[in-house]
Order: structure tokens, then C-alpha cells, then sequence
């Protein structure tokens, strides 16, 4: 691999394109927070909020403050969304007449412009969001209460881990009970990214149970591939559901635990997780058209989602990071042979060389289906995270390769 060819192309696009785009057009100077429905142009056309982009949106550019530079205007941004969070995003904060309940840690699921909600604490990953954002936030500036609610906010996660949806379940409580995988994927990253907050013999257990659950209960080694549900035990539930397989979300995790291994300078773990990236990545590709599925049934069947076959900016912006990683630490010729393709593929289809940014959803041939910068999925965090991530990563593959010269 020759990392000096693609460094530059990576931070510039973060420093002199992404960036400067959700700058100049995502923040809302009238009501507090961002806008993340941005059309091609980058011109607003909703003004709901959306918890998980809030959130995102905050941490990515409290971790930029912090890793790259400190710029004020990137604190700047990420105090101007907390505020607007602290104000409205938990339960009992937003709203008239939102009365604080027992589930007063929850963050909603989406606003309006002015902070109303509009949607109720359904989902966890509202929670894993805030917490990443408010300990950037606390890493950036010192102040205690940004600390104090990602640290309460983590434990009420921890406390909900077994049950994430509770009262807003639609499942009939004991009919095909399943457990998903997004949530100990999530957490994986979650801990490392708050691991000076908490206490030592916590993080090695959420570690190790995160480690157990993503490589040994949803990972099937008869199959090659990670399954998005499995039942309580591990088994396999043969339904839609339990069938399902999203490539990008396993090499996601990868990506994840190649981190950790690297905390314990695990050597084992990393390969392990390189080998099982390597599988997703040849199980996912599209040998047609070239890209990574968006989901795939794992006896061949057709799957009920109907986006199916599309492919997603954040599924080959993640793969790249776990490619890079994986080279980084283990030096396997793999992941520099399907980073070369994955890169040519990512960059020739998603990024707009018109109007900035990147597009997020294309058809099955590579082509746009919405030109769309951002909406209700999609914001300021895959693209910036994983642009940070790969420049760093070729950065630490080119000191490597030099110490070995």
C-alpha cells in the first residue's frame, strides 16, 4: 500500500469540502440547533430535528476541536447544538406541559424546529448519540455538567441495554423474542469513546461482554456473516428478521473491535476481526454493479426491505475505515487489495463534484436516487467521522511503513 497517495485526498475533502458545507448551511441561527434536510444545494427543505443527528452533528465537531485543531468556530458549533439539546431533548425538558416522568434520562427521537417533540424516546440510539456529543463536549471545554450527562446518560443505556424500546415496543411481549445486534455493536465504540469518564471495572466489562456478543453470538462461523437478530440463546430464528444480514453494519463493527484489540494490544482479536471483515465484504459486494448491498437475506431470500439493493454512503465509508484499520494492524494484503477497489469504487459514485458533500443513497447501478445531502438518516457524522478516520489512519500506515524502511 502507498499511503502518501491518498492522505491528502482525505483531509482535504473533510477540511475544504464537508466541513465547510455543514457550516455554512446546517446551523439554525433562529431557534437553536441544525437543520439536516438539506437538498442537493445544500438549501433546507424540512425544519424537524432530528435527535440522532443533533447529537452526531455536536460530536463530530467537539471531536474535530479536539483531534485536529482547536478552531472556535467548531466549539462554537458544538455548544450552539448542546444548548439546544439541554434545553429540549430529554424528556420533561421540551414542550409545554411535558411533564418530567419515569423516564426522564430518555432523549427523544425528533423535534420540531423550535424544540417541540414530536416523536417519542423510542429509540436508544437517541441516548448513545447524546452521550457520545456530551463527552467530546466535556473533553473540549472541562465544564462538569457536560460530563454529568453523558455519564448518567450511559448508565440509563446500560440499565435499558435488555429492554432498549420498554414501553414502546410493537412486538407482543414473549412472541419471537429476538435480540438485536446495533446495540452491542454501538456499544463497543460507545465505551472507548467516554473511557475516562467512567469507572476501570466497568469498561472492562462492558468490553468484554461487547467483545462476546459481536464475535461469538451474532457472528455465525458456518455462515461467514454477522446476522442483524438472533434469538436470546444466539440460535437461529428462521424468519425475516433472523435472516436478515447488513454488511454494513458488521464491517462497522470491525472497525470497532480492531480498536479494542488495540487497547489490549490484542493481536489475535485484530486478525480475527480482519478475517471476518474480509468474509462480509466478499458475501456483500456486488458482483454486477460493483458496491456493497444495503441488506441481504442469508439463505438467499428475497428481503423485505425494498431499498435491498442500494448502496449507502455510510456502508462504504465504513468499510473503508475497516480496511485501513485492518491493514494498520495486521499488515494483511487483503485489506490493501479491496481498499484500492472499495476507494475507487466510494469516490467515483458518491461524492458531488458540483455542489460539495456527498450524495447517500444510489440505486443498484451506482446512480443517485436522491440528491439529497442530508435528511432524516443521514447528516454530518458518517462522512466527516469516517474522512477523519481514514486520514489518520494512512497517516499512522505511512509512519509505519517508514519506521520498517
Amino acid at each position: 500500500m502507498q499511503p502518501e497517495k491518498y492522505i491528502d485526498q482525505y483531509r482535504r475533502a473533510l477540511l475544504n469540502d464537508v466541513i465547510p458545507f455543514w457550516m455554512k448551511n446546517s446551523p439554525d441561527h433562529e431557534s437553536g440547533g441544525f437543520f439536516t434536510c438539506l437538498d442537493r444545494e445544500g438549501k433546507v427543505f424540512d425544519t424537524d430535528k432530528f435527535m440522532w443527528l443533533q447529537c452526531r452533528q455536536v460530536w463530530c465537531f467537539a471531536m474535530l476541536y479536539n483531534q485536529v485543531e482547536r478552531r472556535q468556530e467548531w466549539l462554537d458549533m458544538a455548544l450552539s447544538g448542546a444548548a439546544f439539546l439541554q434545553k429540549h431533548g430529554q424528556v420533561g425538558h421540551g414542550g409545554e406541559g411535558h411533564e418530567r416522568d419515569v423516564r426522564a434520562n430518555n432523549w427523544y427521537f425528533s423535534l420540531d424546529r423550535y424544540g417541540n417533540p414530536l416523536m417519542q424516546p423510542h429509540s436508544i440510539f437517541s441516548d448513545c448519540f447524546a452521550t457520545m456529543a456530551f463527552g467530546q463536549l466535556y473533553k473540549a471545554t472541562g465544564n462538569a455538567e457536560f460530563k454529568d450527562i453523558a455519564t448518567d446518560t450511559f448508565q440509563n443505556i446500560l440499565k435499558m441495554q435488555d429492554n432498549p424500546k420498554g414501553i414502546y415496543s410493537k412486538a407482543v411481549p414473549g412472541a419471537r423474542p429476538l435480540e438485536s445486534f446495533a446495540l452491542p455493536m454501538i456499544l463497543c465504540n460507545l465505551v472507548l469513546e467516554i473511557e475516562s469518564l467512567l469507572d476501570p471495572a466497568l469498561v472492562n466489562e462492558v468490553i468484554e461482554r461487547g467483545i462476546d456478543t459481536v464475535m461469538n453470538k451474532f457472528y455465525k462461523p458456518e455462515l461467514g456473516v454477522i446476522l442483524e437478530n438472533v434469538r436470546p440463546d444466539g440460535s437461529f430464528s428462521d424468519s425475516f428478521e433472523g435472516r436478515l444480514v447488513n454488511p454494513g453494519h458488521g464491517l462497522e463493527s470491525m472497525w470497532f473491535i480492531m480498536d479494542l484489540a488495540q487497547r489490549t494490544s490484542d493481536e489475535k482479536l485484530a486478525q480475527r476481526a480482519v478475517n471476518m471483515a474480509i468474509q462480509l465484504i466478499e458475501y456483500g459486494w456486488d458482483h454486477e454493479h460493483g458496491g456493497i448491498f444495503y441488506f441481504m437475506d442469508v439463505q438467499g431470500n428475497p428481503p423485505q426491505q425494498l431499498e435491498w439493493d442500494q448502496k449507502l454512503w455510510w456502508v462504504h465509508m465504513e468499510t473503508l475505515i475497516t480496511l485501513l484499520k485492518g491493514y494498520l494492524h495486521t499488515g494483511d494484503e487483503r485489506c490493501a487489495q479491496w481498499f484500492e477497489r472499495m476507494h475507487e469504487y466510494t469516490w467515483s459514485h458518491f461524492p458531488d463534484p458540483e455542489y460539495g458533500e456527498w450524495f447517500g443513497y444510489l440505486n443498484r447501478q451506482g446512480e443517485p436516487l436522491l440528491t439529497l445531502k442530508g435528511g432524516k438518516w443521514k447528516g454530518c457524522f458518517h462522512v466527516p467521522r469516517g474522512l477523519y478516520q481514514c486520514w489518520k489512519t494512512l497517516e499512522a500506515i505511512q509512519s509505519k511503513i517508514t519506521l520498517n524502511v
